[in-house]
């Protein structure tokens, strides 16, 4: 398991490192299991994440119901924001890893509660034909985690309110890329509509999209 802790401390710190997620924003997780019980592991509560050390990320079980004055009056310290990762695990069981940012461009647009419309071709990386705004919703309550789970219907990354982005993969490299990508859309979409309103792409072509883009980045 330390194999995979030190994965999600590379990742987490590369957070930082792209600029995808200052400072101590953001949050990683990925699914495992321990002792033969499921349940993902994620990034401690607000620690420099130069600073991480495999003893800092948690585990927690898939589907236990936490106790947030017990768990945080104990040893665990898991990222403030685990309710909608344990959320999504349960929902989505394609699933494997979720990051989760304060991505300059994402944040900007979420913050006008916009989606993101077929501009461009690429918004299908997200599993649909626009990248979902999730209403707001406080921090680390369950009000926030079904509003994230109702805009990730049928997709596999949506931007939240006021707040950030979040995706998810079958494994890190994938779900970090995918965030790396809505971070691109977003920056492109606030460019494009200094020009206007830009040119959305129809319904029917974003189908085609859909199904030629299955077989994209396999590699």
């Amino acid at each position: 398991m330390n194999d995979l802790k030190e994965e999600v401390i590379k990742f987490t710190q590369k957070l930082n490192s792209t600029n995808l997620s200052p400072l101590r924003s953001g949050n990683v997780s990925v699914r495992t299991t321990k002792d033969g019980v499921e349940g993902f592991l994620i990034t401690p509560s607000g620690k420099k994440y130069e600073t991480l050390k495999t003893e800092d990320i948690v585990f927690l079980e898939l589907k236990k119901e936490y106790d947030l004055l017990k768990m945080f009056n104990s040893s665990l310290n898991p990222s403030s924001e685990w309710r909608f990762h344990q959320d999504i695990y349960l929902k989505k069981k394609e699933a494997k890893a979720i990051v989760h940012a304060h991505s300059p461009h994402a944040t900007a647009v979420s913050a006008h509660g916009k989606e993101i419309p077929a501009f461009h071709y690429m918004v299908a990386l997200a599993g649909g034909d626009d990248i979902k705004c999730a209403e707001y919703g406080t921090f680390g309550t369950k009000e926030l985690s079904k509003n994230i789970l109702n805009a990730l219907e049928k997709r596999k990354a949506c931007l939240m309110s006021n707040h950030g982005q979040v995706a998810f993969g079958l494994n890190l490299k994938q779900a970090f890329e995918l965030a790396e990508e809505v971070e691109n859309i977003c920056h492109q979409y606030i460019i494009a509509l200094k020009l206007g309103q830009p040119k959305i792409l129809s319904f029917a072509e974003m189908q085609k999209i859909l199904e030629k883009i299955k077989n994209y980045k396999k590699g």
